[in-house]
């Protein structure tokens, strides 16, 4: 039995460190967090200060046990992760191991190496309390906010939703940016660019001021065909550009998505895997500060490989005074180490990592950037054209650049320019932009709200929910005119193009903008962006020991709580966002846009009216409840639509479902993908149909009576009755089965087990 017994969070990181200490250690792994409230039931007893009652994982108690066990006669150290949840799961060890926390060894390190090891087992301290009230608190909290207002959602908008107090603001941000798109009103304006050359070199220039429509663009060109353009004022100055802090955990996140296209979650985990294996330091952080050793270490490297000129020691100011996480930034354990990693991925995110930690040391970059004007004798306004030279790559060595120097030619005051083209392109004001994940996680940090630790698993809730879609946008056409003044002459040229198409944005559902819509108006503080952010600095103080975890939920709670009882009066309807269109003109029925079961929907006619039910149609596509409009109602409500008949006389109903527009033959549905049921023609409805038939003839191989039927599957052919399925082994030509050999095997097929009990569980049968 070994002396000591090191217990941490993940097994790769007991790999790791095993191989740093000796034989009178073991290390074993909790698999993260051991206890933990349960997921049935709140078990937080409000009337005793919130006391939390927590138990073991059902998933854990083996791992408890083989803990237990390992403990017996030995040195128990608690080596979690050093951020405050790593704190709460070493105050959950010792609580589930029966030791005293105030006296059980508790060491933390920054970085998996032998020298950080060694150094926390000579410096071992025990649980800090506060850390572990800070993260109780939160933890109580968004139970208490879950578990409240959650069901409150189910009531009120449908079963299945969920609110929190991270998670519902982050909704909400992606709604009101959505809004704010929808609300835009683009105006165009015509850039004017000229090409110049002088001495046969190309001059690139643009004209200061832009011109706000095309008549007033057209009036400036042609008062420019007869025009000098001589060079007016130059100026060159001296520039530098400085690299940026090394990673915290929320720009690691953006700049991983950035350069590499990975997702917030995809980025932590690599991370997860880069720290536990020893390549790189602690991952959750919001500290851009090195400690000694690593600006040592980088001086090193960057003098041996670069030369002295290129290094300069600097050291950053954490924005976040409160950093709560671990004290030092994202870097990689050994600079000589340029690459690590298990597989590509892991590899890359290392390098940028090695890259942005490596440049941060280093000197700035230098540049000279050069700015002419250029007077054109028949306006006021000037051209300006601009250079940049880069004089000294500096930190752009390792880190950033990539861009070609601009150079402009040397000229004097007064020289002739000759313009070889003058240009004048129409431009549009653009709607903000919608968040990626990335630009999300940017926005929750200035506003204060969450903590890196909280980032990744946020933005995976809102979209596992339904409240948001990761999607690619499609682009729409546009007009745009451009004048071109050459040689003398204006041309004047229309082409279509693209705008608005991007990738992996964050898109909010129907669903959001009734939740937070629903949660502003009567849980205002649930979703206030102010108040998220002081419950953030509310942690700190706990952490800090300067408040008590139990007042601060007990003042949250004595605003909170009312709030939910008093939901009971809020109808339904009222929830729903029913908004009245107008009405129809052939029936005078009342028609609404309103929020449905299953999403955005339209009804005609009132819910109340108990001698006529209403009808309901989908919405129209790329509308909402805020936006569509009568006219487009109306047509919604011509669906089903009669396309025609078949060849033997069956009707064919085009209309739009859940999944999509279809048409249908009887009994048969058919997907027309992307086809228009208002539009879509006979033909193309019985070319769909027909398609159907033929994909569903190649599916049936045989067919017998009672419903017996032999088809192709996806996982190869079988049997059915339409209740139950039997397997057609690979060596037996299914073509060849006759009615009797297909009764059999389905006889023999073994019932597919729905429903019972999980293992563990004992059923309780009320007599």
């Amino acid at each position: 039995m070994a002396k000591n017994l090191v217990i941490v969070e993940s097994p790769a990181k007991a790999k790791t460190i095993e191989k740093f200490l000796g034989k009178d250690y073991v290390v074993k792994s909790s698999f993260g967090h051991i206890r933990d409230l349960p997921k049935k039931g709140l078990n937080i007893d409000i009337a005793n200060n919130f006391e939390p009652h927590y138990e073991i994982s059902l998933d854990k108690k083996k791992v408890v046990a083989e803990l237990r066990k390992a403990a017996k006669g030995a040195e128990v150290w608690l080596a979690s992760d050093e951020d405050r949840e790593g704190e709460a799961i070493a105050w959950h060890l010792a609580h589930a191991l029966k030791l005293d926390p105030a006296k059980t060894k508790r060491i933390v390190f920054h970085e998996i190496t032998k020298t950080a090891i060694d150094e926390a087992i000579k410096n071992p301290r025990v649980v800090n309390e506060q850390l572990v009230n800070a993260q109780q608190a939160r933890r109580i909290l968004d139970r208490l906010v879950g578990y409240e207002l959650s069901p409150v959602l189910w009531k009120k908008v449908r079963t299945g939703l969920s609110a929190g107090r991270v998670q519902s603001v982050a909704v909400r941000i992606i709604v009101e940016r959505e809004r704010e798109i929808r609300d835009f009103e683009s105006a165009s304006s015509y850039k004017v660019t000229a090409i110049f050359t002088a001495d046969g070199k190309e001059i690139p220039a643009e004209l200061q001021t832009k011109l706000p429509t095309v008549d007033a663009a057209r009036e400036w060109l042609e008062g420019a065909i007869s025009a000098d353009y001589t060079v007016g004022d130059t100026e060159k100055k001296p520039s530098t550009r400085n690299p940026g802090a090394p990673f915290t955990t929320s720009t690691l996140q953006q700049e991983a998505s950035r350069r590499l296209g990975y997702s917030v979650r995809q980025t932590m985990t690599l991370a997860q895997r880069l720290y536990e294996t020893g390549a790189i330091t602690y991952m959750r952080t919001d500290s851009t500060t090195l400690s000694g050793l690593a600006i040592g270490a980088a001086k090193d490297y960057i003098t041996k490989n670069y030369g002295a000129n290129y290094h300069k020691t600097r050291q950053y100011k954490t924005k976040n005074s409160s950093a709560q996480e671990a004290h030092e930034a994202i870097r990689p354990t050994d600079f000589k180490a340029l690459s690590a990693g298990a597989d590509d991925s892991q590899a890359r995110l290392y390098k940028l990592i090695w890259q942005r930690a490596l440049a941060s040391q280093m000197a700035e970059a230098k540049l000279e950037r050069t700015e002419v004007s250029i007077d054109v004798s028949t306006h006021k306004e000037k051209f300006i054209a601009k250079g940049e030279v880069l004089k000294f790559d500096g930190f752009m060595k390792v880190y950033g650049g990539g861009k070609d120097d601009i150079i402009l030619p040397e000229l004097t005051l007064g020289q002739s320019l000759i313009a070889q083209t003058v240009t004048a392109t129409e431009s549009f004001s653009r709607a903000p932009a919608r968040y990626s994940e990335a630009a999300l996680v940017r926005k929750l940090e200035e506003l204060g709200i969450g903590r890196p630790s909280t980032y990744a698993p946020t933005i995976s809730t809102i979209q596992t929910r339904g409240y948001v879609e990761k999607t690619d946008l499609e682009g729409k056409e546009r007009l745009v005119t451009e004048l071109i003044l050459s040689g003398g002459k204006l041309e004047e040229v229309t082409t279509l193009t693209i705008y608005g198409a991007d990738r992996g944005k964050l898109v909010p559902t129907g669903i959001a903008d009734v939740v937070t819509d629903f949660l502003v108006k009567y849980f205002p503080a649930v979703v206030d962006f102010d108040f998220t952010a002081k419950v953030e600095a509310n942690f700190d103080n706990i952490a800090e020991g300067k408040e008590q975890w139990a007042k601060m939920i007990a003042t949250f709670y004595k605003d909170f709580h009312p709030l939910v009882e008093s939901s009971a009066d809020i109808s339904r309807q009222e929830v729903s966002q029913a908004r009245e269109l107008g009405l129809d003109p052939k029936s005078s029925e009342p028609i609404f846009a309103r929020f449905g079961r299953y999403g955005p929907m339209l009804q005609m006619g009132r819910t109340e009216d108990e001698d006529k039910k209403p009808l309901f149609a989908p919405m129209p596509k790329e509308t909402t409840i805020d936006t569509v409009t009568l006219e487009q109602a109306l047509e919604m409500f011509k669906l089903p639509r009669l396309v025609g008949t078949t060849k033997d006389g069956k009707d064919i109903k085009a209309n739009i479902g859940r999944f999509g527009p279809y048409v249908q033959v009887d009994k048969l549905f058919v997907s027309i993908k992307p086809l228009d049921p208002h539009t879509i023609t006979l033909e193309e409805a019985v070319e769909k149909y027909e398609e159907k038939l033929t994909k569903d003839a190649a599916k049936n191989i045989s067919e017998f009576a009672n419903g017996l039927k032999v088809l192709n599957g996806p996982y190869g052919p079988y049997i059915t009755d339409g209740k139950k399925n039997a397997r057609i082994a690979k060596d037996v030509d299914p073509t060849t089965i006759t009615e009797k050999e297909a009764k059999k095997l389905l006889a023999a097929a073994p019932i597919k087990k729905r429903g019972g009990f999980r293992k563990g569980k004992k059923a309780t049968v009320k007599k």
